[in-house]
């Protein structure tokens, strides 16, 4: 992995009795997007707060850009921007004017910078405007606005596409790309939504009551592909594949396989010179609910793939 700009180390946090999370390990390295996957009720949104600094944890070490989060606090949240579900803002203030309440907050933050941020969110057209005139899409624009204006590289958004609709979760999609690529920002992206991840996350966090379950290159997903085949005679071919040490399943004339990509067309070769006829092969794209499914022992959490 990259050099760290997050590094979680051991963390727990009860409250009373009820331990809310436990042993909790993570790092997130530069340019990374994560997506914190875990129902309602898992402790995603406790481990967020832990990590901004609105809760104390019992246990455990914080670590943001090389800076404890106990011993140097303000050199730790220093780097960081936040989207804690709907960001809020003065809604009788212009977009503009709320950015300068923020750009405030911070040493250094000039007019062209502000300038650059709002072009990068595409609210030029808006900005002059008051945010009680905003919709909810515009105002998660204005959120990741002023999140990013003292240039963090840490970028922690907890639900930020909660209300949105397919339009506005795919745009707000797109610009958290494009900030990642442009400004080589870090972001950990807290989501139930298992389809959010698959679309715009690099890592996948599993959290389940309170522990994680799962830590998950999701790139790495793409490097097996499922491979449905249509070899004839079908029974010689299983056979053969059960031969050579291949893992399948059959279902009537068709075999489906699981294996890196690499191996697809050498497999292809072995079959037509062992005197079989491969009449079909077709790639199947392995789903990150179907990974879910086997990371979480058949899916007991109520994460969801379907947009809410």
């Amino acid at each position: 992995m990259q050099s760290a700009v997050l590094k979680v180390e051991k963390v727990d946090k009860q409250i009373g009795r009820h331990m809310i999370l436990q042993d909790i390990s993570m790092e997130i390295g530069q340019g990374e997007i994560v997506g914190l996957l875990g129902p309602n009720g898992s402790g995603k949104t406790t481990l967020i707060r832990l990590i901004v600094g609105l809760m104390k944890k019992n246990n455990g070490r914080i670590m943001i850009n090389g800076y404890s989060q106990d011993d140097e606090f303000i050199k730790a949240m220093a780097s960081v921007g936040a989207i804690i579900e709907n960001p809020e803002f003065y809604s009788y203030l212009t977009g503009l004017e709320n950015l300068g309440l923020y750009a405030a907050m911070h040493d250094g933050i000039s007019e062209e910078r502000i300038d650059e941020v709002v072009k990068r969110v595409r609210l030029e057209h808006a900005i002059h405007q008051k945010v009680k005139t905003y919709s909810l899409g515009m105002k998660q624009r204005l959120g990741i606005a002023q999140a990013i204006l003292h240039q963090p590289n840490l970028l922690i958004l907890d639900e930020p596409t909660n209300g949105l609709d397919p339009a506005g979760m795919k745009e707000f999609r797109e610009h958290l790309q494009m900030l990642v690529q442009e400004e080589g920002t870090s972001v950990l992206f807290a989501t139930h939504l298992l389809h959010e991840v698959e679309e715009l996350c690099d890592r996948m966090i599993i959290i389940q009551k309170g522990q994680i379950k799962a830590d998950v290159n999701l790139r790495d997903i793409g490097g097996q592909e499922q491979v449905l085949m249509n070899i004839q005679p079908v029974e010689k071919a299983a056979s053969w594949l059960d031969e050579h040490g291949y893992t399948y399943e059959q279902n009537g004339q068709h075999v489906m396989l699981r294996l890196n990509k690499d191996r697809v067309p050498e497999l292809n070769k072995q079959l037509v010179l062992a005197g079989f006829d491969v009449l079909e092969m077709t790639p199947q794209k392995r789903s990150i609910e179907e990974a879910f499914m086997n990371w979480t022992e058949g899916g007991t959490t109520d994460a969801s793939t379907h947009q809410e």
